[in-house]
């Protein structure tokens, strides 16, 4: 079945709080909210940023992600991208991604668009590289058992390398 994608809905919200398995994986997809994620907490974070996207499959919500970032002509950064359980391993990630991307340049005339990547989280250091993305800054984050963590910053500029 084909991938589409539309603007978020309220009756998506407690869809998208199934998402995440576990407080690592809520972590990696939005490192401020408490697990389980919450109704309340899904829509503030939509409330504060852009662009909130679901990715459907047929009729199933089976991705989400936004922009907490978005300037026109600027910087866009991608953020609170995550997969359903069922649908991982088939493509959407790159999709959701893309789909972002090409919205970042078109929308808002982007001149790059970023993403971030904790070290830990193996499947987005794996994919966001294939998909043109450039790490060009670490920082260093504290994890959920407290240990020392890197949050991997990359970007993608216009010609699908970092400027």
């Amino acid at each position: 079945m084909t991938l589409r994608h539309r603007p978020v809905m309220v009756d998506d919200i407690k869809t998208i709080c199934s998402f995440p398995q576990d407080a690592r994986e809520l972590f990696y997809m939005f490192p401020k909210a408490q697990y389980p994620l919450t109704e309340a907490q899904l829509t503030d974070a939509i409330n504060q940023r852009f662009d909130s996207t679901v990715f459907e499959r047929g009729n199933n919500v089976v991705g989400f992600a936004n922009f907490y970032r978005a300037e026109k002509g600027g910087v866009c950064c991608i953020g609170n991208v995550i997969v359903a359980q069922q649908a991982r391993g088939k493509g959407v990630a790159s999709f959701i991604v893309k789909t972002m991307t090409a919205l970042a340049f078109d929308r808002y005339d982007a001149s790059e668009v970023q993403i971030s990547c904790f070290n830990e989280n193996t499947a987005g250091l794996l994919l966001y590289p294939k998909l043109g993305f450039l790490p060009f800054a670490i920082e260093e984050r504290t994890a959920l058992d407290n240990r020392r963590s890197a949050l991997i910053h990359m970007s993608c500029g216009r010609a699908g390398r970092r400027q």
